[in-house]
């Protein structure tokens, strides 16, 4: 039986960034520098990068849909025995409806021309995170939610 290595203690930290057409790479190299202690296999970090690219992106795109003005957006992360916890934020546009989208899966048996744009993205960050939670608080959006990597034991 294979048991966990063990993990280093991370400190909580935050990143705090302004939209823009490099805010997802410049955030992931943050975040994913600040995780190093966590020694996270390729795998863990492979869905950190996708989950919070998409998320990113999305602020980015629909939060700050004019790139003449950008708007900040930030990331608190800690861990716990369950997993990385993180918390993303920006002052942009609210979800439509007030809510995170569904995320339902898309056909994609059609040809290219005809797949729907969108829809993918939250489909992949429901699918891959847990406790996910959105929150319009002022003029502020919240997410929540948990990844499970860095585990001290399978979840």
């Amino acid at each position: 039986m294979r048991r966990p290595a063990p993990r280093s203690a991370l400190s909580p930290f935050e990143i705090s960034i302004h939209s823009g057409p490099h805010a997802a790479r410049e955030a992931l190299a943050l975040l994913l520098d600040g995780l190093t202690c966590l020694a996270l296999e390729a795998e863990e970090t492979c869905v950190v990068r996708l989950v919070v690219a998409e998320m990113l992106n999305n602020i980015v795109e629909h939060a700050y849909p004019d790139p003449d003005y950008p708007g900040p957006i930030h990331i608190a992360c800690h861990h716990e025995p369950d997993g990385l916890h993180l918390a993303v934020w920006d002052e942009g546009l609210p979800m439509p409806d007030l809510q995170a989208p569904l995320g339902l899966p898309q056909e994609i048996d059609r040809p290219i021309c005809d797949l729907p744009e969108g829809g993918f993205g939250w489909f992949l960050i429901r699918d891959l995170a847990k406790d996910l939670s959105y929150q319009r608080l002022a003029q502020e959006n919240r997410i929540e939610l948990r990844l499970a990597v860095g585990l001290s034991s399978p979840d």
